[in-house]
């Protein structure tokens, strides 16, 4: 069955509610007979197939207790499912819609894919963004834990592909940098995961408008994500994505080789 909306507010919204679900462990027929639902009907809301009405939404969060920014943010995510596009500050956004990806491509210009960062690293990341301390804490283990989809099973397949500036921009102090390599250099040998540099000599093209994250699912179109300061950016139209899919393609064969770019992570490292 496809899904009624494959945009990303609604994939968010399909997994928020499985979220709030599964955190009060709660089973899905139990629910369903509590509310007055068809069990067939809520499973098919929390795998994106179907979307529930802002009341059945608002219906699920009463019984939960759900309040504040939670409530707010899945509230409005019921009202607007159907939109393609979608500008959020959420930090729940990202995880919601990488959850069911089997592929991620990922172009970044000025730091290590959040994926491959050490927490030591990431913490200097937040540290430098006018967080307070339990702020940053708080997103460095948000981070590390969404690094459970590549070494839990059935990992994510990853494409990083960096510009090579990345590697000489220090973040944080040198020890924090020769780690942070060590891990790079580490995850480009797992299976499921390829990084490639891309040389900081090569001419202008497009990527350096911006980075972006393509992520692809088995059953489902595919979403692009584009990040900045504090606000994110999902794309979801056909055109649009075709668009980063392209220049994923065009910047993975501008880089060097798998095992080029491993010898210069290993450079970069000592």
């Amino acid at each position: 069955m496809k899904a009624t909306s494959s945009t990303p507010r609604a994939r968010a919204l399909s997994a928020g509610l499985r979220e709030v679900r599964e955190a009060h462990g709660v089973g899905l027929r139990q629910l369903a007979r509590i509310l007055g639902f068809a069990p067939q009907v809520l499973s098919l809301w929390e795998k994106g197939l179907r979307l529930p009405s802002v009341a059945d939404v608002a219906l699920i969060l009463g019984f939960f207790q759900v309040r504040g920014e939670k409530q707010k943010y899945l509230l409005e995510l019921a009202g607007s499912a159907r939109e393609p596009d979608w500008v959020t500050a959420s930090l729940q956004s990202l995880n919601h819609c990488e959850r069911g990806a089997n592929k991620l491509t990922n172009w970044e210009t000025g730091i290590i894919p959040g994926l491959l960062q050490t927490p030591d690293y990431a913490r200097a990341i937040f540290e430098s963004s006018n967080l307070t301390a339990d702020q940053a804490d708080a997103r460095v283990v948000a981070r590390m834990n969404r690094q459970k989809m590549l070494t839990g099973p059935g990992p994510v397949e990853l494409h990083a592909i960096l510009d090579e500036r990345i590697l000489e921009s220090t973040v944080g102090d040198e020890d924090i940098m020769s780690d942070q390599m060590d891990r790079l250099l580490d995850a480009s040998r797992l299976p499921h995961v390829s990084v490639r540099i891309l040389g900081a000599d090569t001419g202008y093209h497009a990527g350096r408008v911006g980075s972006f994250m393509v992520m692809e699912y088995e059953a489902e179109p595919p979403i692009v994500l584009l990040e900045h300061h504090r606000c994110s950016v999902f794309l979801s139209a056909a055109d649009k994505v075709a668009t980063f899919r392209k220049l994923a393609k065009m910047l993975t064969e501008a880089a060097m080789s798998e095992e080029g770019s491993r010898e210069r992570i290993a450079e970069a490292a000592r």
